[in-house]
Order: C-alpha cells, then structure tokens, then sequence
C-alpha cells in the first residue's frame, strides 16, 4: 500500500499563504493533489497541516486531512523528515500501515504525474532507500563565489579558475518535488546520500519558488509550457 504525504503548513513568511496562493488560476497545492491523484498510485493521499484555511482548500481538491499538525512542527526548524515522520505516526495509531510513503511538496506547479510514477517504479525495481527527483544544475557549481565583506569575489573552488567549463564534472540539485521512501527505511538514510537514486528531470520543468520574483517567474514558464504542449 502506498500513501502521499503533502507537507503544508500556514506560516509562510517569503510569500504569504505560499501553499494556498492563486498559481494560474487555481490554489498552488492542487497541482501536486491532482499529479498524486492522476498517478493512481496511493491508496491514501493525505495534508499535514496546522492551518485550518489550508485544511479547507485541501479537502476541496480532495485530500485527507485525518489530523492537525501540532505547533511544534510548523515552526521554521520543522523538517520535512519529522513532518513525514509524524504522520506515518498517527497514521499507525489508526492501524494504518504503507509500504511506500511519497513526500510531495506543495509548491511544484509543473509536477508531472508520470515522474512520479516512474519514481515508484525505480524505487520498487531497484536497492534504494529514496528516489527522489532531481535536475543538473544550470550553472558550473565549481565557478561559483561569494562577495566577501570588502566587496570583492572568492571563489568557493579557486582550484578551478581556469578550468575550462566542459571539463568540469556535472553536478546536479534537488527539484523541490516528490520524494518516494520504504517506509521502513524512513528517515534512516539521508535523502541526498548514497541509498538514494535521483530521478533526474528536465531543467524546464523545474523551479524552485522562494520568493515573489520565482512566483513571477514560474507563472510565465508555466503558461508559456502550457502553449506549447509540454505540460498538461
């Protein structure tokens, strides 16, 4: 049995309602409810949250919401790990036990719902603790520097500075999507280490929406993907 855990708590402080806020039309969490639902993967698909308007929206579009996160895991130190956690918690305490449990994230617009089957698949076919998803980074990570407080650059990898950029071995980051576990191996290995296997995405259908300036950003990627056919 298999159950998606959609982490989403009120106190957004970058944008607020973040989780709930109007993405092209509809509440940005829809989006990950509704890949979870067209997968036809999970026999429960579940939103841990604190807030009783995100609770109200989420039902709407067809979640469950059989518990309130308590305070102490909506603050701004909860991890997702310990989110995940608790639910698979209270969940036991109904007698409810999963095989697999997929943290999906609130905020990720262009989640596909085939990615997240072919997640499952790899984690299912394959010695793995996660898959989760992934994409190779738009820039070389080893050319990159920081302003220091005399407000001139150091480079983070001097030893690379005239390294030409093709020979520099690609490096890849979190999508800030889904996240697919056994849960009994939850929490057990780190979700970015060596019992894991990234899922690698195409870089346009990723982004990462911390500010307003990446909210503004991905709705123009967003619908200029939707006239071209690339997303649903």
């Amino acid at each position: 049995m298999n159950i998606a855990i959609i982490p989403a708590r009120g106190g957004s402080k970058r944008i607020p309602r973040k989780n709930i806020k109007d993405f092209c039309g509809q509440p940005i969490i829809k989006y990950s409810l509704d890949a979870a639902q067209k997968s036809e993967l999970f026999d429960k698909i579940i939103v841990s949250t604190d807030d009783a308007e995100i609770a109200e929206v989420a039902r709407k579009c067809g979640a469950e919401i059989p518990f309130i996160r308590p305070d102490n895991l909506s603050d701004d130190f909860a991890t997702t790990s310990d989110v995940i956690l608790h639910a698979l918690e209270c969940l036991s305490e109904s007698s409810e036990c999963y095989e697999f449990v997929c943290a999906i994230y609130p905020t990720a617009p262009f989640i596909n719902p085939s990615f997240i089957i072919k997640g499952y698949n790899v984690l299912k076919s394959r010695k793995a603790a996660n898959v989760f998803a992934a994409t190779n980074s738009a820039f070389p990570v080893h050319r990159m520097f920081k302003i220091n407080e005399n407000e001139r650059c150091e480079m983070l990898f001097a030893e690379h500075w005239k390294t030409r950029s093709q020979d520099l071995e690609e490096v890849y980051h979190d999508a800030g999507q889904f996240y697919w576990s056994r849960i009994r191996d939850y929490g057990r290995e780190p979700m970015f280490g060596n019992a894991s296997i990234p899922l690698v995405l195409p870089r346009y259908l990723v982004e990462d929406i911390d500010t307003e300036a990446d909210w503004t950003r991905a709705e123009i990627m967003y619908k200029t993907l939707r006239q071209a056919r690339l997303i649903n």
